[in-house]
């Protein structure tokens, strides 16, 4: 792992986040998610410098698409944004979280 997936995986591991179980390095079709909620079907991704380039965003679209396709959400942050702005990024993750469980019991309860 990167420095800032360590620093994203210590915040997600051990059902810190609402109780949540994360997985990390966990394979979806023929793909890794760097972190991965079954529970609320969430990939978190996080981006290095590489995803900048015009090749690579081409593919990360396209690699988001497909894991959409399995009823995935797919989030993505980059190491910049872990190492300027944790606090507001961690908020944004349990927003999420929180949004998506409630969508999933919506589904279920309909």
């Amino acid at each position: 792992m990167t420095k800032h997936e360590e620093i994203l995986w210590e915040f997600l591991r051990k059902k810190k986040v609402t109780g949540l179980r994360f997985r990390r390095q966990h394979p979806i079709y023929m793909f890794i998610a760097d972190f991965y909620c079954h529970a609320l079907k969430l990939v978190i991704e996080l981006d290095g410098g590489y995803h900048k380039k015009k090749d690579q965003q081409e593919y990360d679209i396209n690699r988001t698409a497909v894991i959409e396709e399995f009823g995935i959400k797919v989030i993505r942050y980059t190491n910049e944004q872990i190492e300027k702005d944790f606090q507001n990024i961690k908020q944004k993750i349990i927003k999420e979280c929180v949004a998506r469980r409630q969508l999933i019991e919506e589904l279920e309860n309909n």
